[in-house]
């Protein structure tokens, strides 16, 4: 028997929710973290992509502002991305400077 057979490239991987998820949102799979495209109705399959670059939502104020870069993670209780690791998920990597009042910062996807 092979040891591994190929499935699919992987930018998105399959997922079926309890509750509805909306087309934007962030969902944590123990250290998987996936972003929903569509809309996903509760019970249904659905899928989230794992590869990619989004605008994740970040904290705005002074000291919150992101370098190109940086190594992101998503703080899942208050749904905004962040450079703190502890109690974390990475998401991926900064890949447009965020200043300190920008509401958004722009990540590459990598799991």
């Amino acid at each position: 028997m092979a040891q591994a057979v190929f499935v699919h490239e992987g930018a998105s991987i399959d997922y079926t929710p309890a509750a509805d998820v909306a087309a934007g949102d962030v969902v944590v799979q123990g250290d998987l973290v996936g972003v929903a495209k569509l809309d996903i109705k509760a019970g249904k399959l659905g899928a989230l992509a794992v590869e990619g670059v989004f605008d994740f939502a970040k904290a705005t104020g002074v000291g919150t502002a992101i370098a190109v870069g940086a190594i992101l993670y998503w703080n899942d209780a208050a749904n905004q991305a962040t450079i703190t690791a502890t109690g974390n998920k990475q998401i991926g990597k900064c890949v447009k400077a965020a200043g300190d009042n920008d509401a958004t910062v722009r990540a590459k996807l990598s799991q």
